[in-house]
């Protein structure tokens, strides 16, 4: 197999629609960024934006996995708190009663009936963000491990749910507070490398 071999991994990232101030998401304009990038010859990139309602995250994060069968599932989302890339390590599966744009909560304010009230990543955000800040480059990231109790962390949950050891959410400051989008994307671009990184080893 040479350089033009086939894409031999496939990622997909999402990113959120407006809501509230977020008029314009920023998780979303640093997804379509990163789209014009490259993870790689060997790495298919597929890209989803996802709007701010729970009944349609729930349904779309499972058609995700099984339409892309996806080696890593990256989401993304906006933090107006957030000032750097924050790399969220855990998910939590009740209290989402803050309503959506639709004016809904979640129904039975949860992700998923019955299941555990947490999930942890199996991948290893101390190591990706280390890998993030001895990059050279502008935007720096820490770890988080309170995803918010909205669409973030419910549909990293979801996600999570499906494959802990193959998802990943990272939050990232609204545009140019103090980053340009530019410099956001190739932050997710790297942190999302070394994810795969991760993946790659444990399979």
């Amino acid at each position: 197999m040479g350089s033009h071999s086939m894409p031999s991994k496939t990622v997909v990232v999402t990113g959120f629609g407006p809501f509230g101030d977020h008029t314009v998401n920023a998780s979303w304009e640093c997804v379509k960024c990163l789209q014009e990038m490259t993870l790689g010859d060997d790495i298919r990139l597929f890209v989803h934006e996802l709007p701010v309602v729970y009944t349609i995250v729930k349904k779309k994060v499972p058609e995700i996995w099984a339409d892309h069968k996806p080696d890593l599932v990256v989401h993304v989302g906006v933090s107006g708190s957030a000032r750097e890339l924050t790399l969220e390590q855990t998910a939590r599966n009740t209290g989402y009663h803050r309503l959506d744009v639709d004016g809904c909560p979640a129904d039975s304010m949860c992700c998923v009936d019955g299941a555990d009230d947490c999930i942890t990543s199996g991948i290893n955000m101390a190591l990706v963000c280390q890998e993030l800040n001895e990059a050279n480059i502008k935007v720096k990231a820490v770890i988080s491990n309170d995803a918010g109790r909205y669409l973030c962390d419910f549909s990293f949950y979801s996600s999570l749910h499906i494959d802990r050891n193959r998802c990943a959410f990272v939050h990232v400051p609204p545009l140019n507070t103090p980053y340009t989008v530019h410099e956001m994307a190739e932050g997710l671009r790297i942190a999302i490398l070394a994810m795969l990184k991760q993946v790659e080893q444990s399979t």
